[in-house]
């Protein structure tokens, strides 16, 4: 289609919902704070009642999840952020690892174990924004440490295929921006982490880890030269601590946010579940996809369809007077789309990861309508042409 000019109408239809964060994400539709009425605020996490919130929250995680049932599945502190790091620093070192990277938070587990940890044998792997490394180079008979999707670039890895079954090393999965919306491989994984804040529209700072048979008895066989934080133990004794994994938490969660991802997961079994909530993200996609191939402004950052997220969907702008101007001159109107489309009230914080090229970035986990997508692409045609000079 031919780009709408400065004069074009505004569209008559809005998002009911503007919230296209890439986190913390929308939350589900219908949510109000009533939703978190039966939160056992001003009780002990430890209480009777305060164990039996949480332990609900790890079964219908697992649930929804469709994790096996040799799996454990624990809440522990500082987001994916955290359970990432609990994962690197108390597992790693056993054997030679591979990192791999593509984007922002993967090249930061590059830095983890380059230069925090410190480890001697490591190989790492990465891409450029937009690009995945050739995952056939990496041995899984070492340890890997990857993100199932590159929340800033929206790259996300084509399935589980370049992983043994057979493998000698442990997989560290951060699927933050995956778990809830994309399908998962189990018997490729050994510990997976994520944040509710994500997929689910949870609360921010919990973060959810799950181990795998193998990495248990990783961590129940090997210790670590190197001292531990507090936070970052899961073992006593040479055994694995299995209260994290029954509802005794590491340290105090919040109870608020405890309801609100119970809450969070009542709401995905109610429409089907797991395969319920992928639909509802691919769905998500397809509406921009069906847009972009109708445009002549703007493109997916992610040309390979196979990698392209339908979470965290990263574009760029093609339109050639955008491409005319300097970085810094389309870094700004970039910027002044975003701000228009706030200022409007029919998207929020829908700007590129700083660290990413200039662009947009839509989030289409599965607490976003698809209605509201398609009514966000028409003013966004609309605020292009008004930047546009």
């Amino acid at each position: 289609m031919q780009t709408q000019q400065k004069s074009a109408q505004k569209p008559s239809i809005r998002p009911q919902n503007p919230n296209f964060s890439s986190g913390p994400c929308s939350k589900r539709p219908g949510w109000t704070l009533s939703a978190l009425n039966d939160a056992t605020v001003g009780r002990s996490h430890r209480s009777k009642l305060g164990k039996a919130k949480l332990a609900e929250a790890i079964e219908l995680s697992k649930e929804i999840l469709q994790i096996p049932s040799d799996y454990r599945l624990g809440i522990v502190p500082a987001s994916d952020t955290g359970a990432v790091e609990m994962a690197m620093w108390t597992m790693l070192g056993e054997r030679g690892v591979d990192v791999v990277a593509w984007e922002s938070f993967g090249k930061g587990w590059v830095t983890d174990a380059l230069k925090q940890l410190k480890l001697e044998d490591i190989n790492t792997y990465e891409a450029d924004y937009g690009q995945i490394p050739d995952l056939s180079a990496v041995d899984t008979d070492r340890d890997v440490v990857f993100t199932w999707n590159g929340t800033t670039s929206g790259v996300k890895v084509p399935n589980g295929d370049w992983i043994k079954d057979n493998r000698q090393g442990l997989t560290i999965c951060d699927a933050t921006s995956a778990a809830f919306a994309m399908e998962i491989p189990w018997q490729k994984i050994d510990v997976l982490t994520y944040s509710w804040q994500k997929v689910m529209g949870g609360e921010a700072a919990h973060g959810v880890i799950v181990l795998s048979p193998r990495a248990v008895e990783r961590l129940e066989s090997y210790t670590p030269d190197r001292p531990l934080p507090k936070i970052f133990r899961l073992t006593k004794g040479g055994k694995l601590i299995e209260g994290i994994f029954e509802g005794s938490t590491i340290n105090t969660p919040s109870m608020l946010c405890v309801e609100d991802a119970i809450d969070g997961l009542k709401w995905a079994k109610s429409i089907g579940g797991l395969s319920k909530l992928i639909e509802r993200s691919n769905n998500n996609l397809q509406v921009l996809e069906d847009w972009v191939a109708k445009s002549d402004w703007i493109d997916f950052l992610v040309e390979e369809k196979s990698i392209r997220s339908n979470t965290s969907i990263c574009f760029k702008i093609t339109d050639k007077w955008y491409q005319s101007l300097s970085k810094e001159e389309q870094a700004a109107k970039a910027k002044e789309l975003v701000s228009l489309m706030a200022k409007e009230e029919v998207a929020y914080d829908i700007g590129s990861y700083r660290d990413a090229p200039p662009g947009l970035r839509i989030w289409g986990g599965a607490t976003v309508e698809s209605k509201d997508m398609e009514a966000l692409t028409q003013w966004l045609d609309w605020g292009f042409s008004q930047i546009k000079q």
